[in-house]
């Protein structure tokens, strides 16, 4: 990776790719606050990647993709998204980019086939089949129901659906598998995948670092405002983990665990005693998690 500016590494290993969003020294004050909720950040996303934007709540994150969706647009520093400066762009943007809040707003007292077509008269582009979407989304059987019968998963996931209807080059995503259960979240996170496949550039704000790690290609670490890390998630995993393997053996009445320094592993007599006694249960490596790497990296526990 790279540096060409101040700030983390913003560049995966094939920096020649195109880039779809380019932010420098972005800071944005809400009014009335002293302390800025973004402050100086710098990043790039590439066509194609899916980058996560990754932090605890109030950490700046959901500023950062509202100031690129246009919603907020007195920040300072430059914010680019498909070539143009944010605060500069017009109503062509949005026929460009797709937008999933964390918080659904649907139109309750119609269906949730009747919320995408209404939506989609909104688009001069040609629009996908709202059937084709909702079903893409596992809401096909559910079409003709108001949405006001509609759980919270079932709303997150028409919110999904609204964003994929006019077919977009850049996907938002806040928290998109939020009150999933484990089938639909499943789901969501093929979709994003699939979306990569076709070409599709994918902006991911969560605090789940499970979802960032199955998902993201490279991540942003979030904190009271401030980007101190961008890196591939096997990267950092790499970097903060241990190089440990854990064992783990059936005792007497339960099941213990011992401790090995990989290095030495092969010169390890214990750890070769224990192979010969067919006593164990598992055996892996102490790789650390997305969530241990950004404690470990900003100090702060996700909430």
């Amino acid at each position: 990776m790279t540096r060409d500016r101040d700030g983390p590494d913003t560049e995966p290993p094939d920096a020649a790719q195109t880039t779809v969003i380019d932010v420098v020294d972005l800071t944005y004050n809400y009014p009335g606050s002293a302390v800025p909720a973004v402050e100086e950040i710098s990043f790039r996303v590439f066509e194609g990647e899916i980058f996560g934007f990754l932090g605890p709540s109030g950490a700046g994150k959901s500023t950062t993709q509202k100031v690129l969706t246009g919603l907020l647009d007195d920040y300072t520093g430059h914010a680019a998204v498909l070539g143009g400066e944010v605060s500069q762009q017009t109503g062509a943007y949005y026929e460009r980019i797709g937008i999933s809040a964390e918080s659904p707003n649907h139109y309750l007292k119609l269906t949730g086939k009747e919320n995408l077509e209404l939506f989609g008269a909104l688009f001069e582009s040609e629009i996908r089949d709202p059937m084709v979407v909702l079903e893409l989304v596992g809401l096909d059987d559910d079409a003709t129901e108001k949405v006001n019968d509609y759980s919270k998963g079932m709303k997150g996931r028409l919110n999904v659906a609204r964003a994929l209807l006019h077919d977009p080059d850049v996907l938002f995503l806040d928290e998109p598998t939020n009150g999933l259960d484990p089938v639909n979240a499943r789901n969501i996170k093929n979709i994003v995948l699939d979306l990569q496949s076709a070409g599709k550039t994918v902006f991911i704000t969560t605090h789940n670092m499970t979802v960032a790690d199955q998902l993201c290609d490279r991540v942003g670490f979030m904190i009271d405002g401030k980007l101190p890390v961008i890196d591939e998630p096997t990267s950092l995993k790499r970097a903060h983990g241990k190089r440990r393997v854990r064992v783990e053996m059936q005792g007497e009445d339960r099941v213990e665990s011992q401790t090995f320094d990989l290095d030495t592993l092969s010169e390890n007599t214990a750890f070769e005693t224990l192979l010969a006694s067919g006593d164990i249960e598992t055996i892996h490596t102490e790789e650390a998690t997305l969530e241990d790497v950004f404690i470990a990296v900003t100090g702060e526990a996700l909430q």
